[in-house]
């Protein structure tokens, strides 16, 4: 037996990301989006409506960045989602994030998020409101790095939106090792 939710955006996991942009007037802002993901090799591609202010900045600077939302702030990032950049202007600040520049793109890295993807502008399409960008650089805090130099999710401790419950969850167990556990039934 299964029971029907109809036609929802229901899918695990729903990524929560932070994109960032640069304000008109320079300044840092933020939102939280969930509905994306990579697309291409060198691509990903987000669903933001162009009433967001961080939409109009990414138009405006041709760039923008996409870090991954973490357990340890749960709360600065839902902040971030339910503040409105058209309404409040330093929403980082607000949240508590410091920033650096992208040394890559313009668009500022949030200090306090582990894992950011650094974007050029590809393409907006606001009928769909399909937002693409060119990744041109993955940057990792030092902090979140195994012995070896490579990224440890334990350290990360990402977050994902369960849109079933409005929840947030911790994504951090090993269940199995890509590329290699299907060879079993092979």
């Amino acid at each position: 037996m299964r029971k029907n939710f109809g036609a929802k955006p229901y899918t695990y996991p729903q990524p929560v990301f932070i994109i960032a942009s640069y304000n008109e007037n320079g300044t840092p802002n933020a939102m939280n989006a969930a509905w994306g993901g990579i697309s291409e090799a060198n691509e990903i591609s987000m669903c933001i409506s162009a009433g967001h202010k961080t939409t109009k900045n990414i138009l405006e600077r041709k760039a923008f960045t996409v870090s991954m939302a973490d357990a340890a702030h749960v709360t600065e990032c839902d902040y971030l989602g339910i503040a409105s950049g058209n309404k409040v202007s330093d929403k980082i600040q607000k949240a508590g994030f410091t920033v650096t520049k992208s040394g890559f793109v313009d668009a500022p890295v949030i200090n306090e998020l582990a894992v950011c993807v650094e974007c050029k502008l590809k393409n907006y399409d606001e009928k769909t409101s399909r937002l693409t960008g060119e990744i041109v650089n993955v940057s990792v805090d030092e902090n979140a790095l195994d012995a070896a130099g490579n990224v440890d999710i334990s350290k990360v401790v990402p977050i994902a939106f369960d849109p079933f419950n409005n929840q947030y969850v911790k994504l951090t167990e090993i269940a199995g090792n890509a590329f290699s556990d299907g060879k079993k039934l092979m």
